[in-house]
């Protein structure tokens, strides 16, 4: 008798675990189009103009793919590999540079963080979010300061605010 509650109970088991191993089986997730980050790069490399800064601006998605890396004529020749840093590490920590910044400083217990491969621990990169979720980030580099960066990127995300909310 023992051998057969097992069997029903094995059955059992089985018959509600394996719908839901199949749900989990995919995810779905919301995701810049090229155009819309496109579109984020521009306003942002246009507010930065209209301010007199030569930029970098890189939009990745919210795997820290780069979508769109935009550079201005007279931007340094290191501005788009820090844009491009500053926004993976933006998306990969799912945070703006800024705050990873002030929360791993020298003897802080997240310091270890600024000697990741490819992290860049500076103001400048800015997560991107639609329906509350993570859909890619966005890094400049090139004003004078991170606080200029970041300023120009909210500008840019403000700028498409409306097709963000699809």
């Amino acid at each position: 008798m023992s051998f057969r509650r097992l069997s029903v109970a094995t059955i059992l088991l089985f018959a509600f675990v394996g719908p839901m191993r199949a749900e989990e089986t995919l995810v779905t997730y919301k995701s810049l189009s090229p155009e819309l980050a496109l579109d984020l790069a521009r306003a942002a490399l246009d507010s930065c103009r209209s301010r007199g800064y030569q930029v970098a601006v890189a939009v990745v998605d919210r795997f820290g793919v780069t979508q769109v890396m935009l550079r201005d004529r007279f931007a340094g020749s290191h501005t788009p590999s820090t844009a491009s840093g500053k926004a993976w590490t933006a998306a990969s920590f799912k945070t703006s540079t800024t705050e990873l910044n002030a929360m791993s400083q020298p003897g802080m217990m997240q310091s270890g963080i600024r000697n990741l491969p490819g992290a860049v621990i500076i103001g400048g990169g800015l997560v991107v979010e639609a329906g509350g979720s993570l859909v890619g980030a966005v890094g400049v580099s090139g004003a004078p300061g991170g606080d200029a960066d970041e300023a120009r990127e909210k500008a840019g995300i403000e700028a498409i605010r409306d097709k963000l909310e699809f």
